[in-house]
């Protein structure tokens, strides 16, 4: 649920800085408990957006709720930029550590002006690939997608794939992985051990840098 305090902890702190900016803020919550209701492997579900998903892991549920609260975000308030931030995948946590977020984006702005941000605080966010290939592994044989890639290699990267499907055209997109970061496992400079609450000022001096440009 750390990405979703973050956004919790953003949307709180706008209107006290008194940024001039449309902000729209979605937490993405659900039940992670089992019922008769439950879906198994191999189950092939329907996302929002219409799009039908084989389930291959049933502990990838996170990027399920997301990818629906993507589709719903975007039906609804028609945004020209969305970020989203989530502690996605432990294979985020192999590559980057506890010192940096991975950062997937179909933006070059978006990007720069993430980094920027995230070094102008130290949280440090680091650009990972959304190569071909990895959208290629989470096509779906009986379905539109599967919720995860082939294997346990390139994880970070298959679950970011994943997430793009449900983006729509002309729309800027940013995801932030901050499985690392957001729980660390010591006490580091200003940065305490456990919850950080990672993001929240990186995305909120981006926020004020955007604001105070327009």
């Amino acid at each position: 649920m750390s990405g979703s305090a973050t956004v919790l902890s953003v949307m709180s702190a706008l209107p006290k800085l008194n940024v001039k900016a449309n902000v729209v803020g979605a937490l993405c919550l659900a039940e992670n408990a089992i019922s008769n209701q439950s879906y198994h492997p191999s189950s092939i579900i329907k996302s929002y957006k219409g799009l039908t998903v084989e389930i291959g892991n049933t502990d990838a549920e996170g990027r399920l709720v997301l990818a629906d609260a993507l589709s719903y975000v975007q039906k609804k308030y028609q945004p020209s930029s969305i970020v989203d931030i989530a502690t996605l995948t432990g294979a985020c946590c192999v590559a980057l550590g506890e010192y940096a977020s991975g950062l997937f984006t179909n933006s070059d702005v978006l990007k720069q002006e993430l980094i920027q941000s995230g070094d102008a605080v130290f949280e440090r966010t680091w650009p990972l690939p959304l190569f071909p290939e990895y959208s290629s592994e989470i096509k779906g044989t009986h379905s539109d997608l599967k919720n995860t890639g082939k294997g346990r290699y390139g994880g970070a990267c298959t679950a970011a794939a994943f997430l793009k499907e449900f983006i729509e055209e002309n729309v800027c997109w940013a995801h932030l992985d901050v499985a690392g970061p957001a729980m660390t496992s010591e006490k580091r400079g200003h940065i305490p051990k456990g919850g950080t609450g990672y993001g929240v000022q990186l995305l909120l001096h981006w926020l004020i840098t955007k604001s105070d440009k327009q």
